[in-house]
């Protein structure tokens, strides 16, 4: 069985508006959401054994945050340009090269493209919030064949969710 995790990377900074987009950082907001994220995952005793995360500064400092929660070490979280600003096939094409060992992924990225693969798997929210989660599992051996007919959905949280 194979567990797939979107996340949407917290909430972020616009304090300076001379940073690049892929530069923003992670409001206070966003600092104190991730890892109440991570508690709820370790509540419910998911744990990634790989993290995958667009390299945009928000979406990594989320993926550390919260992987700092799960005890996940920061320094095997893989960082990639190719979830910056992904399309939902892009991040699917990221999610089949995954090694057919691997059987839980936290796949960290940004909008539209979370919503888009969120509703591509048959995901229900209407959007998907900063730091929320969207899960599903698939009954397949190997991430080569992930797709949104044999992906069934898991759980949905958010900050907000309570």
């Amino acid at each position: 069985m194979k567990k797939l995790l979107l996340i949407r990377h917290a909430k972020s900074s616009w304090e300076n508006p001379f940073l690049s987009d892929h530069a923003r950082p992670l409001a206070s907001r966003g600092l104190r959401d991730a890892p109440l994220m991570g508690l709820r995952l370790k509540d419910k005793n998911i744990r990634p054994d790989l993290v995958i995360s667009s390299d945009a500064t928000r979406a990594k400092e989320t993926a550390f945050l919260i992987s700092k929660v799960l005890n996940y070490p920061k320094q095997t979280v893989v960082l990639t340009r190719a979830l910056y600003h992904a399309s939902a096939d892009e991040m699917l094409a990221v999610i089949r090269q995954v090694d057919q060992e691997i059987n839980t992924v936290f796949l960290f990225g940004h909008n539209p493209g979370m919503n888009d693969l969120m509703w591509k798997l048959n995901g229900t929210l209407d959007n998907l919030p900063t730091t929320g989660i969207f899960a599903v599992k698939a009954a397949i051996a190997d991430w080569k064949d992930f797709n949104e007919r044999n992906a069934a959905f898991w759980f949905e949280d958010y900050p907000k969710k309570g």
